[in-house]
């Protein structure tokens, strides 16, 4: 498994934020979307436009049959607050040993810090792929599986998968990243465009897409 940089690491971290203004798109209609992460008012499905055009793009280099399955786009503040306290308290019951900056480093493998989270920003989204007919496919592991849930799974280059949930997993990465895209090592599922984690990954010199709302 190749070195993973986290996302609380001071190499993305340190990377500033020219905003673009961009606005934010519904997927809706444009990309298929699952509800199991959906909220009242519709956030989870939205993006910024630049990142929607470029599953679109991803989406068109599939091959026949397999479609991306969207479950979660925009996450507001304080709900991206609450998931990392709730992740770093459960980790703190599992690793009572853990100093709170473990603690920090370790749930940032799952959830982003809020300082630095790309889905606060419409600038990443969650997904997985499915049939025409929409049923998911092997990917290895549920997606939203923590490390511990999974025994690893979750990271994109775990060891001791099908080879169908690899096929499928290097369909997805193959589609995502030909589009621009770039993924979090240790969630197969989550793929950013424009946020800190792109720039890091890139090379660019700053990230586009910074916190917004709907």
């Amino acid at each position: 498994m190749r070195d993973i940089v986290l996302i609380s690491d001071p190499r993305v971290t340190a990377i500033s934020v020219e905003e673009s203004g961009e606005r934010l798109a519904d997927v809706r209609g444009r990309l298929r979307v699952d509800r199991r992460m959906a909220d009242p008012e519709g956030a989870f499905a939205h993006l910024r436009e630049g990142l929607l055009v470029r599953l679109e793009g991803a989406q068109a280099h599939l091959p026949s049959g397999y479609r991306l399955l969207v479950v979660e786009g925009y996450r507001p503040l304080a709900m991206q607050q609450r998931i990392f306290e709730e992740y770093s308290a459960e980790l703190r019951v599992t690793f009572p040993k853990m100093s709170p900056e473990e603690i920090y480093v370790a749930a940032s493998r799952y959830v982003s810090p809020i300082e630095v989270a790309p889905h606060t920003a419409g600038a990443a989204v969650d997904l997985t792929l499915c049939t025409e007919d929409g049923d998911e496919l092997d990917m290895g592991s549920p997606l939203n599986a923590t490390p511990e849930q999974s025994g690893g799974a979750c990271y994109t280059d775990a060891r001791g998968l099908s080879s169908e949930a690899r096929h499928h997993r290097d369909l997805l990465g193959g589609a995502l990243g030909s589009a621009g895209l770039v993924n979090y090592p240790t969630e197969w599922w989550h793929w950013s465009y424009g946020d800190r984690y792109w720039a890091m990954a890139t090379g660019a010199v700053s990230a586009v897409y910074g916190p917004t709302s709907v």
